[in-house]
């Protein structure tokens, strides 16, 4: 395991290294603090499918890997040692490893299940995922979700965790629903009594509407209907309140923003989610009245990232339709797709600010143009392919995987690291502009603004461009102020670059993200 230092030089004070060789006509943002958005919940990572294998790894990996992903605290030269993640998703598994080949699913995306054939709970199992849950609860991560992408293979129709050889509906024996509540509950109460991890969250079905149909053999997943949905959150509200449990369910983890507000690639029986669930006129299919389920829906920002012009388009239809039916939104899983050309689609491990800064546009289009209240990238570690945050890998002279960082890592860590939960999205303008969304240029900058809920203020400015661009940020005061930027300089991986008292004359680098703090910095 390769340990990560990300001092550089040494850090710039005053206004050094922000003044341009030449002058220039800064671009000027003011941040409007009495003019407020949503509320932010977190920012996180899932530990599928690698921490089964990396939480079994040596301890000083595990730490070191949970160092980047977790840590708030900063080295010697003031930098921060990790991307402060405040969720962490955690799979619990169907019981596809104990299927082996009979499987259908790749050896490599297997989980394991706490349940056993006989009924009884085996919590041995997981090893590596619970390995991780502790470190999680040793750095403090504020919240913890765990996810299903298949209930047991016990309950199946099929005795599989995938979908092969059946339909669009899902893939629970009809009746099985009330087993399978209980099996959720007996995992929430479980990793409490024998783990010490506390549950906050619970999302019991991902991607339901997929119209891909999850096929095997790359992973589980099962699609369902919104009745089927409708149905298990009732059931599990049910379970979870006779019990006095408190975690509360996140659904439907949507594969497609479309399929939340309208119907895209797939029947009725699986669109218009936010209306479907969340309105009293469906009486069918209506969740908005039980305890355990808050007025929020989740969903993932796959497919809806090209063409740039759309991005903003499709967040702002949904924006529109959660206000109508007032309802809270988390984008809780996304990575890079076959369609995501721009930076040559998902194949191929990419540890540049390429693909960084292209998240980085999707982050900020999901946090200003569709009020997201949570982003969330999906894989903490992945292989030779742009789904993780740390790139792991096994070069054929060693005996042991190589796991090493990315601008990515980094890039969310701009966000993660600084915005906490609880912190207000604030209304930030672009002077000279009478557009609205004047402040965001996708080819060039981006800024977006927060205020914590201890006082201070946050901004976080990208410059996708090839030109360095010097700014002004208006509407936050004097202090003192913190820059930390990850690019592709050497040394640059959240780097603090320097202080400054004010916030004029701030010059953002070509293909950068720059996130600005007051008050500096402590770890919680």
């Amino acid at each position: 395991m390769k340990k990560f230092n990300s001092a550089a030089t040494g850090i710039l004070f005053s206004a050094l290294g922000f003044i341009p060789a030449q002058a220039s006509t800064p671009v000027v943002f003011t941040v409007d603090t009495s003019l407020t958005h949503q509320k932010i919940d977190c920012f996180g990572a899932s530990d599928a499918w690698s921490m089964r294998f990396i939480g079994e790894m040596p301890q000083q990996t595990q730490e070191d890997v949970a160092r980047l992903l977790f840590s708030r605290e900063v080295d010697s030269n003031g930098n921060p040692e990790g991307i402060g993640l405040s969720i962490w998703r955690f799979n619990i598994g169907a019981g596809s490893v104990e299927q082996n080949d009979s499987s259908h699913i790749n050896p490599h995306t297997r989980t394991e299940c706490f349940l056993t054939p006989d009924g009884t709970y085996d919590w041995s199992r997981q090893a590596g995922q619970r390995s991780f849950l502790h470190l999680a609860k040793k750095y403090k991560v504020p919240r913890i979700l765990g996810f299903l992408n298949s209930p047991p293979v016990y309950f199946t129709k099929n005795g599989l965790a995938t979908n092969t050889g059946r339909d669009g509906t899902y893939n629970l024996k009809e009746d099985k629903y009330n087993d399978f509540a209980v099996f959720i509950a007996n995992v929430v109460t479980g990793l409490a009594s024998h783990e010490g991890i506390n549950l906050d969250y619970i999302s019991p079905v991902n991607e339901p509407d997929g119209h891909w149909n999850w096929q095997g053999p790359k992973q589980e997943g099962t699609p369902a209907t919104k009745y089927e949905i409708a149905r298990l959150a009732r059931i599990l509200d049910k379970e979870l309140q006779s019990r006095g449990i408190h975690t509360r369910i996140i659904i439907p983890e949507s594969s497609d923003y479309r399929c939340m507000m309208s119907v895209h690639q797939t029947g009725p029986d699986r669109g218009y989610e936010i209306q479907s669930f969340f309105s009293s006129d469906s009486t069918e299919t209506y969740v908005g009245n039980l305890k355990s389920l808050p007025r929020l829906i989740a969903g993932h920002s796959y497919w809806t990232n090209t063409p740039v012009e759309y991005m903003k388009e499709c967040r702002k239809a949904l924006r529109d339709t959660l206000k109508k039916y007032n309802v809270d939104f988390w984008q809780s899983e996304v990575c890079i797709m076959a369609n995501d050309e721009e930076i040559g689609g998902g194949h191929g491990y990419d540890r540049t600010m390429k693909t960084a800064l292209y998240v980085a546009r999707m982050i900020h289009h999901d946090l200003v143009f569709a009020n997201a209240r949570s982003w969330q990238w999906w894989r903490a570690a992945g292989g030779n392919y742009k789904d993780g945050l740390l790139y792991q890998y096994k070069s054929p002279e060693n005996s042991s995987d190589t796991i090493v960082d990315s601008r990515l890592l980094w890039t969310l860590g701009n966000y993660s690291r600084f915005i906490r939960p609880g912190a207000i999205r604030l209304e930030v303008n672009r002077e000279g502009t009478t557009d609205s969304d004047g402040a965001t240029d996708p080819d060039g900058l981006m800024c977006s603004a927060y205020r914590n809920t201890d006082g201070g203020y946050v901004a976080v400015i990208i410059n996708y461009s090839d030109e360095d661009i010097m700014t002004d940020i208006r509407g936050l005061g004097y202090g003192i102020w913190n820059l930390y930027r990850t690019s592709d300089e050497p040394g640059e991986r959240l780097r603090l670059t320097g202080t400054t008292q004010n916030l004029e004359s701030i010059m953002i680098p070509r293909r950068s993200v720059t996130t600005l703090t007051s008050g500096g910095v402590k770890a919680e």
